[in-house]
């Protein structure tokens, strides 16, 4: 049995929470500063823990061993087993020559890319955040950005940012109810608070994503575009979460968000979109000039083009229809009680053999994290799958192309399939052996000030495990606690919690690595990292002035229970 100690330096929780941050430091000093490939990165810091979880928390080396590969396995499965089928649903596409009408139906829309980043990464991205998540949103967002011309970096920073609104209620709101069931507060109420929170972000991301695109004449010139887009997701967003359902936030913020562009493109188009067209055809020529003869490409792994004659309704739909099967699939699986049901019912539940019940928490109970979920129909990764054959069958594509396409992604993504079951073998291994608490509970230790403190340890969750789930999930219950003690509120301290992993997902190297994989970027992780890293900072320390004025000044925008 292992009983993780929070202060085990000296008695002294500083002194060990310096300690027990190492492993992190190791992934951003690698990654942003020395520049080392994802992978490598990953595997450092995994070791990095394993010997601080070793030497300084007394954790047995068999038991390090076990939570590093319960880890690796969570990785594998559910992360890239849904990153590769989505990345394979997209390549069908390819395969078949039907993306090339996809590009041909968005410019219908507009072929301004700086609208195209809105109605992409920010609505179709929040739409697929909202029913699937765990980088679903960015694979599928990535790919779709390439296809219409963006370049891969340009690809990568643009939807790991928009990446951030949809994610607190992201994949029917499992990081609240999470949270709610941890805390004992109703994850409604919970819902509502954030609801109060993540639509101040959520109005200005379509203006930073047209910034990303275009620099300052960009927002000069589309700034009325985006900025209706942005409140009316994030109207949408907190009407939603405090007098609809929690659960279906994103869904009708999206989808709001979307027929918000599409109707004020009717009666108004911006200038500018023929140059900001002009100079991303001449990034990307360039950037394909300039591109190594080895390099692991963005785009598909075959490619077959179209005539470009005129669109009819009959290849509109053909276009549409993956991403409306996906639509579907998700929307049945998660809105239709019987069916998820009988989904969650063929869940097989994995006591992780040598470690389940020899690991406790910090408070001496029975650790529920060495309990393995073995999700292998119910997971977003099988239902892409499902999809995916169904595509390939109505695009009439044979079974040895469908497995040609399968095999060669996953051959590229080889060293992304690494680097996830790294990063996750690293969490685990930091979670079970107490370095995480031991960080939070120092943090937590700032009393009254903790309230404007306390979207760092949602972000830090974010940044280690890439899920905001798994952050409140770790933290939620510390908040809490944190919170009685300190006199503040709990559900509003919770509720930061997940708000602060929002903008804490765009750095986790899980995100990085799957943006990287899907636009062709294997290898220059560290390179997006650095793109968006002081945008994640910046939007942290915004949300921690919010929370921090809301516990006290601006205590009239929390509801009542």
């Amino acid at each position: 049995m292992y009983t993780p100690d929070l202060a085990p330096l000296a008695g002294s929780l500083m002194l060990s929470s310096l300690v027990a941050i190492l492993p992190l430091l190791t992934i951003f000093v690698t990654l942003g500063v020395l520049r080392w490939k994802a992978h490598w990165a990953g595997l450092s810091a995994l070791a990095v823990a394993g010997l601080v979880a070793a030497v300084v928390y007394g954790m047995p080396l068999d038991l390090v061993a076990l939570s590093a590969s319960q880890g690796f396995a969570f990785g594998l499965f559910p992360i890239m087993w849904i990153v590769l089928n989505a990345i394979w649903l997209y390549e069908l596409t390819v395969r078949s020559g039907r993306f090339e009408d996809l590009r041909l139906v968005i410019d219908k829309i507009s072929d301004d890319p700086r609208v195209q980043a809105i109605i992409i990464a920010f609505c179709f991205g929040g739409l697929l955040e909202a029913l699937a998540g765990f980088g679903a949103p960015v694979a599928i967002t990535g790919v779709m950005l390439m296809a219409v011309g963006f370049t891969a970096m340009r690809a990568a920073t643009v939807v790991l940012i928009a990446n951030t609104a949809p994610v607190a209620f992201g994949a029917i709101a499992i990081p609240i109810i999470t949270a709610g069931n941890l805390t004992g507060i109703p994850y409604q109420h919970i819902g509502a608070i954030i609801g109060h929170q993540a639509p101040f972000l959520a109005t200005v991301v379509p203006l930073f994503l047209v910034l990303l695109v275009d620099g300052r004449r960009g927002v000069r010139q589309l700034w009325p575009l985006a900025l209706v887009v942005g409140l009316v997701f994030a109207i949408s967003q907190y009407v939603s979460s405090n007098f609809i359902s929690v659960e279906l936030t994103d869904i009708i913020a999206s989808l709001a968000g979307l027929g918000a562009a599409v109707l004020m493109l009717r009666v108004w188009t911006p200038v500018g979109g023929a140059d900001a067209l002009a100079n991303m055809r001449h990034e990307r020529e360039t950037e394909q000039a300039d591109a190594p003869q080895d390099a692991t490409g963005g785009g598909a792994v075959a490619t077959r083009t179209r005539p470009d004659t005129a669109l009819t309704p009959g290849r509109v739909l053909m276009a549409l229809f993956p991403y409306l099967l996906v639509i579907l699939v998700f929307s049945a699986s998660k809105l239709v009680p019987a069916l998820n049901a009988f989904l969650a019912s063929t869940d097989l539940t994995i006591h992780w053999p040598g470690l389940d019940g020899r690991v406790l928490t910090a408070a001496g109970e029975v650790s529920t994290s060495t309990v393995y979920t073995l999700q292998w129909l119910s997971s977003p990764g099988t239902l892409l799958l499902l999809t995916g054959i169904v595509v390939a069958l109505v695009y009439r594509l044979s079974a040895r192309d469908a497995v040609d396409v399968y095999v060669t992604n996953l051959v590229k993504m080889r060293w992304s399939i690494l680097t996830v079951a790294a990063v996750l073998a690293l969490a685990y291994v930091m979670n079970q052996s107490g370095q995480t608490i031991t960080i939070g509970t120092w943090i937590a230790g700032t009393g009254a000030a903790f309230a404007f403190l306390s979207p760092i340890l949602g972000w830090l969750g974010t940044a280690v495990t890439g899920s905001d789930t798994s952050a409140n999930a770790l933290f939620a219950t510390l908040q809490q606690t944190a919170a009685e003690k300190a006199g503040l509120d709990p559900a509003l301290l919770v509720a930061a919690n997940t708000s602060g992993g929002v903008v804490g997902k765009m750095i986790s190297p899980q995100n990085l690595t799957i943006a990287a994989t899907a636009v062709g970027l294997v290898g220059q992780e560290s390179a997006i990292f650095r793109r968006v890293i002081w945008w994640s900072l910046g939007m942290l320390v915004a949300l921690c002035l919010l929370v921090g004025l809301q516990s006290n000044v601006l205590s009239w925008m929390i509801p009542a229970p």
